[in-house]
């Protein structure tokens, strides 16, 4: 990786078109402000090594230190840099969709602002594109600096989704990845708002590859996941790609009637037995009963209910606040996707 990858496409590069970015990288920040200067730093060396001119789109997600006024502040001295600032937090998966409806390059690539992901990693990515390959994922061979208990529930976390998930999801495959124009057409025209982006890009097919990398530790700062993020993100990718656990939910129902059922039995021996008090089994059987009915419909109808609910709306995925290095109507909600949620 210490030498710059030949022009893979030079047919997209029309002399007309020269500044046409080949490759767009989506970085969303969310309270940055301690690895920014380090993740700037590395940008601008991978900008030298790239084969194509690239822009650089950093989604400030609602900062609240100093990290929207340094990235737009980059944006406004650096032309290869832009800078599009939320109006608040609207989540990583959000963040990254905000960058990528922004992307004007033939490949855009999606990494993370900690440096966990290490930029140089795209250069491997882009020969993979060159291929032809048009999802180019990176996949975790290793993950620095985090502990037993990270490490054992994102195992965890993966190994499930792969069982019950109805698509393929690489395992240990996070939002890192390169994707082509084609592939970024498609995930643009996607309306859902519970959004679980890897999820989504492994539904839609198109030939994927990887490579893998070790995760580094965090540049600096601290995490922005905290484990509510994560349980949210989780609960996401599992209930958006799969059915088990309306079908979990509706066996626990059953499980439970049965349960009632097998005490109304023993409750019947008891009272021939004489060994009760008269009433109060008929009362336990038929609460015991109906609680296992109700769980059964309140899990089967609430989880579908509460993602209708949250289509229906047709609230807009973001608000833009401020686009430096680029303007608002190219920074919003793309219209295929508009027309989507009519």
């Amino acid at each position: 990786m210490g030498e710059a990858l030949p022009d893979p496409r030079r047919r997209i590069m029309s002399p007309a078109a020269a500044e046409t970015p080949v490759y767009s990288i989506v970085i969303p920040l969310f309270n940055e402000e301690a690895a920014l200067p380090i993740l700037l730093h590395r940008l601008e060396m991978l900008l030298e090594r790239l084969d194509g001119p690239a822009e650089v789109i950093l989604v400030d997600d609602g900062s609240r230190d100093t990290t929207g006024i340094v990235a737009a502040g980059r944006a406004r001295t650096d032309p290869r840099f832009r800078c599009i600032r939320l109006s608040r937090n609207f989540g990583h998966q959000v963040a990254i969709t905000a960058g990528m409806d922004a992307a004007r390059g033939s490949a855009t690539v999606v990494m993370d602002a900690d440096l966990q992901d290490p930029p140089e990693v795209v250069l491997e990515l882009a020969r993979k594109w060159r291929e032809g390959y048009e999802v180019v994922y990176a996949q975790r061979s290793g993950r620095e600096g985090e502990n037993w208990l990270k490490k054992g529930t994102a195992a965890l976390f993966y190994r499930t989704l792969a069982r019950v998930a109805e698509i393929d999801i690489p395992m240990d495959v996070g939002d890192f990845r390169l994707v082509d124009r084609k592939a970024l057409d498609a995930f643009r025209a996607m309306p859902e708002r519970d959004r679980f982006v890897r999820g989504m890009f492994g539904w839609m097919g198109f030939r994927q590859a990887v490579v893998p990398f070790r995760r580094m530790p965090r540049a600096a700062g601290v995490t922005k996941y905290p484990w509510r993020r994560m349980l949210r993100l989780a609960s996401d990718g599992i209930v958006g790609f799969s059915d088990a656990p309306l079908r979990a939910v509706l066996w626990l129902g059953f499980a439970i009637s049965a349960a009632a059922f097998g005490f109304g039995l023993f409750a019947i021996g008891a009272a021939l037995a004489g060994s009760v008090v008269p009433g109060w089994a008929s009362l336990a059987v038929l609460l015991s009963f109906l609680s296992g009915v109700n769980l059964t419909m309140t899990g089967v109808v609430g989880l579908y209910v509460g993602r209708i609910h949250n289509e229906v709306k047709q609230r807009p995925l973001y608000v833009v606040s401020e686009a430096v290095g680029t303007d608002s109507a190219a920074a919003a909600m793309p219209a295929e996707r508009a027309r989507a949620v009519r």
